[in-house]
């Protein structure tokens, strides 16, 4: 049985999960006599790399674009909108298995992520998982990711696939650092697939497939147990779409078959990065690459709740004699969230003043379906960053009334027991 951890939960909780790279159209492979372009498209698909999925999404439909050098659904047979309200309302299967997942050993494990990232990995308690940042010394977001304390002796750690090289570039060279002092901690990253279950629907979906009792898991939350069948399973209670879900880490050869087992549930259908995109954005999480960077610090990008309160006062956190004194300072812009009517606002639009001045850029924005209104985040000089504050967006030269709005926009539904 899962030891019941009682967990915050009404916080917005990043994931994780992409990179700058936009959702580019991949072209199916041809047959002989294919135009340049055609010839073009196939070698660029050669080119990305495959989930263990990738068959199973074409079998069933999947729209597959390039994102983050992999090769993903963004949409399946029903719209993206569609999509989007089946998870709010129902359930859906995500494939994320293009992200990094790593596993810490060593007694010095917690000792080596503390010097990569924010949070206090000490005080988790066994099984319980907390969002963090790498934070360059510039005080700059290297990356947002999940570090789960284990109760089998490892940091379990998942982190965008955008950023994977760079990631695993940065904790290889703190490794080699480390073992040249003498401790003991090793890296393992970890080929297998993972795929996030999210919605209302969802608890009752997973418990037909479990021993255990399912309630007892709570956000943020994680255990090791057998899936339908399937052993050594990770399931970790959290997801980026704002409602109640898990993600599960699956032995690669078996995840078609953990797919097909989810959906012999009517309730439950796929669901591709169009939809993940707009729930996320409606949850008010933040998209690497767009919304943080290494230009934004985390108390800019209001995530200062995921530095540890051990970690102010230590200050032994890259970055820290940069990110620390901003707590109290304030800074000069503020990540905001932003409510207007008529065009979608999209990336890089303009935020005016009530004069019409610039004081800041959109990072995300779409029509949000369940709100039937536009929604987008971005950054404002701080002074405007007060909810409910009256503001401008430039959409093809011309000014639209928008509102400072308090995130996330749709109300979350994380499970706390």
């Amino acid at each position: 049985m899962w030891a019941r951890l009682t967990v915050t939960v009404g916080r917005s909780v990043l994931g994780l999960r992409a990179s700058r790279e936009g959702l580019r159209r991949v072209a199916g492979a041809g047959c002989a006599g294919r135009t340049h372009q055609e010839t073009r498209d196939f070698s660029v698909e050669a080119a990305v790399k495959k989930t263990p999925l990738f068959d199973f999404h074409r079998y069933h439909g999947g729209k597959m674009v390039e994102f983050a050098g992999w090769s993903m659904p963004v949409q399946y047979k029903d719209t993206h909108i569609v999509s989007h309200m089946h998870t709010r309302e129902h359930c859906s299967i995500f494939d994320v298995s293009h992200m990094l997942q790593t596993k810490i050993h060593g007694k010095d494990r917690i000792k080596f992520m503390e010097s990569l990232v924010v949070a206090d990995i000490a005080e988790l308690k066994d099984n319980q998982g907390t969002l963090s940042l790498f934070t360059n010394e510039k005080g700059g977001i290297m990356d947002d990711l999940i570090v789960t304390k284990t109760d089998q002796g490892y940091l379990y750690v998942v982190s965008n696939a955008g950023c994977a090289d760079k990631d695993s570039l940065h904790m290889k060279a703190r490794l080699a650092e480390y073992k040249a002092a003498g401790l003991d901690v090793d890296l393992e990253f970890i080929d297998e697939a993972l795929i996030a279950l999210q919605g209302p629907t969802m608890a009752q979906t997973l418990q037909a497939g479990l021993k255990e009792d399912l309630s007892k898991l709570t956000f943020m939350t994680s255990a090791l147990v057998t899936v339908f069948g399937i052993p050594e399973c990770r399931v970790t209670r959290c997801g980026y779409t704002g409602e109640d879900g898990v993600e599960i880490s699956v032995p690669r050869l078996r995840v078609v078959e953990l797919a097909e087992k989810l959906l012999s549930n009517s309730k439950v259908k796929l669901a591709g990065l169009g939809a993940r995109d707009s729930l996320r954005l409606e949850a008010g999480l933040c998209l690497y690459g767009n919304d943080i960077d290494e230009t934004t610090t985390p108390v800019e990008a209001s995530l200062v709740w995921t530095i540890g309160k051990r970690r102010r006062q230590m200050k032994d956190f890259p970055g820290a004699d940069i990110i620390v004194p901003q707590i109290k300072a304030k800074t000069a812009r503020k990540r905001v969230g932003l409510v207007s009517t008529g065009p979608p606002v999209r990336q890089h639009t303009s935020i005016l003043s009530p004069d019409g001045q610039v004081i800041g850029e959109v990072t995300s924005g779409c029509p949000s379906p369940c709100l039937k209104k536009n929604i987008a985040m971005g950054y404002v000089d701080a002074a405007f960053s007060k909810n409910g504050t009256a503001l401008q967006v430039e959409i093809r030269k011309k000014t639209v009334p928008a509102v400072v709005s308090k995130m996330p926009f749709v109300p979350t539904s994380y499970y706390s027991g």
